[in-house]
């Protein structure tokens, strides 16, 4: 099934339908990362949305999306983690049901949290096959509306609702960089920068050993199968068909970071803007620090995804 990309009025549209909902997240500046980077850094902090993560916007215009009926049958998806629990959120502003397929050995915070949201939880491999293979089970059984995590263009134009609010509040960006998984986010804030400003550069941060992103774009054909190995836990996923046209379309350079990079970048970030931030976020600022001459001098918004760490098992 072809999924097609949002259009900038779905955007705005999306943005509309979520402010009752969605919180206006901050961004942050800090001289010492500037100083660090040779260039301005503008921090867009939806680890501060609800939820812990930029999700909830994509997944609140889906809910809000839905006519009465499809409403009344519930949602499903499959998630480690961020998806599920704004998921779960958005039903709830709904009074409506959420089903969330979890893999095994997902983080125990953020399964803790999607419990918390209400969702109803059902168990699977840590497969993306028998992620989707539940979700359709679950889906044929309770006749709940499918939301994918990052192939759906209701969930793109919500993600790139954060675009309109960051240029508002910065100066003129040059580039905007987010971090690379399905895509989703990736996909929409694309959309939404050229929509409003042409001649902004979008980047992409993606783990080293889940680079599929990188190799699907060297090649011109989508990867659909590949095994990662990286501690970014949100950035495991295979980027979608939809998102990867979408990338290829606005001209998105991907930069890869280890592991490493990134838990050295997330502790900065923790240091610094005193935030919480997961190590995926973390991957931002770990790109522009690797490829310093590549930013130096310009005005770069910087998306922290996501919040939702497990205290008890930091990576440092």
């Amino acid at each position: 099934m072809s999924v097609p990309l949002p259009t900038i009025d779905q955007i705005r549209d999306a943005a509309a339908r979520i402010a009752p909902h969605a919180i206006v997240t901050p961004v942050l500046r800090n001289a010492e990362l500037d100083a660090l980077a040779g260039a301005q850094l503008y921090f867009k902090c939806e680890n501060l949305q609800r939820g812990g993560a930029f999700k909830f916007r994509g997944a609140c215009n889906a809910v809000w999306s839905l006519s009465d009926e499809e409403a009344a049958r519930g949602v499903v998806t499959h998630s480690s983690g961020n998806h599920g629990n704004a998921l779960a959120m958005a039903a709830a502003t709904r009074g409506i049901a959420a089903h969330v397929v979890v893999p095994e050995g997902a983080v125990r915070a953020k399964l803790e949290a999607i419990e918390k949201a209400g969702a109803i939880l059902h168990r699977c491999a840590p497969t993306i096959a028998a992620r989707e293979a539940k979700a359709a089970e679950v889906q044929q059984a309770t006749g709940a509306t499918l939301v994918h995590p990052y192939a759906d263009t209701r969930v793109m134009a919500g993600q790139g609702s954060l675009v309109a609010e960051l240029l508002a509040q910065s100066q003129g960006l040059d580039a905007i960089m987010t971090p690379v998984g399905g895509g989703g986010l990736s996909a929409g804030c694309s959309i939404a920068a050229h929509g409003l400003d042409p001649s902004i550069a979008m980047y992409g941060a993606e783990p080293a050993g889940a680079d599929d992103a990188v190799q699907s774009l060297a090649r011109g054909a989508r990867i659909d199968h590949f095994t990662p190995d990286t501690v970014c836990d949100g950035l495991r996923t295979l980027i979608g068909e939809p998102n990867f046209h979408a990338l290829r379309e606005h001209q998105v350079e991907i930069i890869t970071v280890s592991d490493e990079e990134s838990i050295q970048a997330m502790r900065l970030l923790w240091q610094t803007l005193k935030l919480v931030v997961e190590v995926s976020s973390a991957t931002v600022l770990a790109a522009v620090l690797k490829q310093r001459d590549r930013f130096a001098g310009r005005r770069v918004g910087l998306v922290l995804t996501g919040g939702n760490v497990d205290i008890d098992a930091l990576p440092w």
